[in-house]
């Protein structure tokens, strides 16, 4: 299964219901979600800067990770920026393959 890392950042109302709920029951809501498209959740953590969550899971595929994205985007709270992770055996396969390419001059 494809493994993801959902980077999120708080919009107000999103950080007044984590003020009112806290971190655990956020982590809560969040593995719910994921789970709902048939997936897991790996970890989940808070920090500070540009992004306030850090999420790494797994789902089926695109789509699965496309829905996820956009009932976030639709409920207003918050914004989640996803990145497919590769293993490296992956970017073994991924290197090993030929590829045509000519840069631009």
């Amino acid at each position: 299964m494809p493994k993801y890392l959902w980077r999120v950042s708080y919009f107000q109302e999103g950080a007044q219901g984590l003020l009112a709920q806290g971190g655990s029951a956020r982590q809560a809501a969040i593995t719910e979600m994921v789970e709902s498209v048939g997936g897991s959740v790996e970890s989940c953590h808070f920090a500070f800067g540009e992004d306030d969550l850090f999420v790494i899971g797994e789902v089926p595929d695109d789509v699965a990770a496309a829905a996820l994205a956009i009932r976030t985007a639709a409920a207003g709270a918050a914004v989640s920026h996803t990145v497919n992770l590769l293993t490296p055996a992956q970017v073994d396969a991924a290197v090993a393959l030929d590829v045509t390419y000519r840069p631009p001059a």
